[in-house]
C-alpha cells in the first residue's frame, strides 16, 4: 500500500525467502562459502544452523540457485517423518519410480536408491541432499540418514548431506547416540545476527533491490531498528514494513527513530521508549520464541517456501490505510444477507473478543475442514496427519494477502492484538479493499487496513495435488502430474489442448512454467514446486474446491 509513496517496485521487506534480497554479510558470505564446497567436495555431513529468523532459509534458496550444472539438488523442508518416509520422500524428490511393494521396505528403497546414486555417478553428476529444519529429525531417521553416508565407491561417497536447523539442531547431535553421525560431519557454521553496520547495510540493500533511489530512513532511525531487533533479519524485517506503514499513513517520506519506535510498540506490543532500549535484545528473542509456539499451534503443517512478489494491489488500500490510522483497529462489520442494509460498523479487536471461542486453533480447523467437505477433527494434536489421509496437504507458510490471492484458497490466518493475544481466524473471501473472516453467525467483513495490523504473515491452507502426492516437478520427470500441469498452463494461455498432452517435462513445459511463474510474480526457475503448483491450480478455480473467490466491497 506504500509503495508508490516511496517510490518501490515491490514490498522490500516481506518475511518471506527471496534470493533476489539476499544480504550477504560476512557471517552468511562464510556460510554460503561452506554450503557451496559441501556441494562440490565429496564427503560426510555439512552442518549450518542458526537462531529463527538469522536467513538459513534464504540462504539455502541461494544455494538452489547457485547450485553447479551437474549437481542434483533434493531439498526436504519438512522431515518430521518416520525412517521409510523420509526414504521415500528423497526418491520423490529426485524423481525416482518407487513400486507401491517398496513404499515401506527400509532395504529396497535404499537399494533403489544406491543404484540410482550409482548411474548419476557413472554420468558425471554430484547429488546433494538438503535437510531443513533439520532439529525436528527423529533420532532413528538420523541414523537412517548417518547409513545412507555408506553408499559409496572406492573412491568417492555418493550422496553429499547438509543439515540445516535452529541450535537446538547442535543439541540434538551431542547425543551419545549420535556420536557416530557427529563424527562425519566435515564442516560446522552457525549464523550469527547481524552487526549494527551490517543492519543499516542489509536495510539499505533491502530497499535498493526493491526500486528505492533515496535514503528513507534516518541514521538514528537505523540505529533504532538494530536496538530493538538486535541485529536479527526477520525483526529488521517486520520493524521495516510497520515503520513503511507508519510513515505513508501520516504523509512522510523519510522515516525517523519516532516511527520506529511506534513501530516497535505495535510489534511488540508494548511502549518502545527510551528506557526500552536495554531490554530490546531480549524483547526480539521473546518475540521470536513466541512466533515459533504460535506456528507450532498451527500443527505440525508443511512449510512451503513462499515468494514476495506475489502482492495485493496496494492502490485501493491507499484510502484505507490513511483513514484507519488514527485508531489501532480499522471498522469492520458482519457481511449482511443480500438485499438487506449494511450493518453498523465494529471495531476488529471488539470482534476477536465477541467471538473469542471461535478463533482457538481446534475451531478454526473445524471452519477449514468443513468447507473441504471433512468432518471436524477430534483433536488439534495433529489435524493435518487426519488431512493427509483424505489426500489433502497443510501448507503452511509466511507471507502476504497478495500471496493468498494468488493461491486462491480459505486460510487460517494467526493474528496478535496489540496485547499480544494470539487469534486463529479462517479468511473465506478476499476483496480489494475488505477482506471476510469466518465468525460469528455469518462471515465478517473487516478492511485489509484492520487486517494487515493484527496480522504478521502466518497462515496455514489446505491443497489437493492432482495425484495424491506432494512433490516437486522438474525437467525429466512424467506421469500425470505432469500432463496435468502441461494442460492447465495450456488452459491459461487460452491455447488450445483438445490434442492429447505430453506426460514429459520437457523444454517447452519449462518455458510454460517460466512464464506462468513471471506473470504471478513467483521465483522464475521452470521449476514447478508447491507454491507454483497452488498457484496453477488457484488460477484454475478448480470445481469441488473451496476458493478464496473475490467479494464486492461496496455492500
Amino acid at each position: 500500500m506504500y509503495l508508490s509513496f516511496f517510490g518501490l517496485n515491490e514490498k522490500p521487506f516481506s518475511i518471506t525467502p527471496d534470493p533476489r534480497y539476499l544480504f550477504l554479510s560476512e557471517r552468511h558470505a562464510e556460510a554460503m562459502a561452506h554450503l557451496l564446497y559441501g556441494i562440490k567436495e565429496a564427503g560426510g555431513f555439512i552442518q549450518l544452523t542458526g537462531e529463527v529468523g538469522t536467513g538459513k532459509t534464504t540462504i539455502v534458496r541461494s544455494l538452489l540457485a547457485q547450485a553447479p550444472e551437474n549437481t542434483e539438488i533434493a531439498l526436504i523442508l519438512n522431515p518430521r517423518m518416520t525412517a521409510p518416509e523420509f526414504l521415500l520422500t528423497l526418491c520423490e524428490e529426485l524423481g525416482i519410480g518407487v513400486p507401491d511393494a517398496a513404499a515401506g521396505s527400509l532395504k529396497d528403497l535404499v537399494d533403489i536408491l544406491n543404484d540410482y546414486l550409482l548411474h548419476a555417478h557413472a554420468a558425471g553428476k554430484r547429488v546433494v541432499l538438503v535437510v531443513d529444519e533439520a532439529q525436528n529429525l527423529a533420532p532413528e531417521v538420523l541414523e537412517q540418514v548417518r547409513l545412507l553416508t555408506n553408499l559409496e565407491t572406492n573412491t568417492q561417497k555418493l550422496l553429499q548431506i547438509i543439515l540445516i536447523g535452529q541450535p537446538e539442531l547442535r543439541e540434538l547431535l551431542d547425543r551419545s547416540e549420535l556420536r557416530q553421525l557427529a563424527q562425519r560431519i566435515t564442516g560446522r557454521y552457525h549464523l550469527d545476527p547481524l552487526s549494527a553496520p551490517e543492519t543499516a547495510a542489509y536495510v539499505r540493500h533491502r530497499l535498493r533491490v526493491a526500486g528505492a533511489t533515496s535514503e528513507i530512513f534516518s541514521r538514528r532511525a537505523l540505529q533504532k531498528i538494530f536496538r530493538l531487533s538486535g541485529g536479527v533479519p526477520r525483526v529488521i524485517n517486520i520493524l521495516c514494513d510497520r515503520a513503511l506503514l507508519g510513515g505513508y499513513s501520516l504523509d512522510r517520506h523519510h522515516v525517523t527513530t519516532a516511527l520506529v519506535r511506534q513501530a516497535g510498540s505495535e510489534v511488540f506490543g508494548r511502549q518502545a521508549g527510551r528506557g526500552w532500549i536495554a531490554w530490546s535484545g531480549a524483547a526480539a528473542a521473546l518475540l521470536l520464541a513466541a512466533a515459533g509456539l504460535a506456528l507450532w499451534r498451527f500443527g505440525p503443517a508443511l512449510r512451503v517456501p513462499a515468494h514476495p512478489k506475489a502482492h495485493a494491489d496496494p492502490r485501493p488500500l491507499a484510502h484505507a490505510a490513511h483513514a484507519a490510522h488514527a485508531a489501532h483497529a480499522a471498522p469492520a462489520h458482519t457481511a449482511p444477507p443480500a438485499g438487506t442494509a449494511a450493518a453498523a460498523p465494529v471495531p476488529l479487536a471488539d470482534l476477536l473478543e465477541r467471538y473469542a471461542g471461535q478463533t482457538t486453533a481446534g475451531a478454526a480447523y473445524a471452519k477449514l475442514f468443513t468447507l473441504w467437505g471433512l468432518a471436524a477433527p477430534q483433536s488439534t494434536a495433529d489435524p493435518c496427519r487426519r488431512a493427509a489421509r483424505h489426500g489433502l496437504y497443510c501448507l503452511q507458510n509466511e507471507g502476504s494477502l497478495g500471496e493468498l490471492r494468488l493461491y486462491n484458497r480459505p486460510a487460517i490466518l494467526l493474528l496478535t492484538d496489540a496485547a499480544g493475544h494470539t487469534y486463529h481466524v479462517v479468511l473465506r473471501h478476499l476483496g480489494h479493499a475488505h477482506a471476510a473472516l469466518d465468525l460469528g453467525p455469518a462471515p465478517c467483513r473487516v478492511t485489509l487496513a484492520a487486517l494487515s495490523r493484527d496480522w504478521l504473515g502466518q497462515y496455514v491452507l489446505l491443497w489437493h495435488p492432482v495425484d495424491g502426492r506432494l512433490r516437486t516437478l522438474s525437467a525429466g520427470m512424467s506421469g500425470a502430474t505432469v500432463r496435468w500441469l502441461r494442460t492447465s498452463l495450456q488452459r491459461l494461455e487460452g491455447v488450445d489442448s483438445s490434442s492429447p498432452a505430453g506426460n514429459v517435462y520437457d523444454a517447452s513445459l519449462v518455458r510454460l512454467v517460466r512464464r506462468f511463474q513471471r506473470t504471478h510474480g513467483l521465483a522464475v526457475d521452470g521449476i514447478a514446486g508447491v507454491e507454483t503448483q497452488v498457484a496453477v491450480s488457484g488460477a484454475l478455480a478448480e470445481p469441488r474446491t473451496p476458493l478464496l473467490d473475490a467479494q464486492p466491497d461496496g455492500h
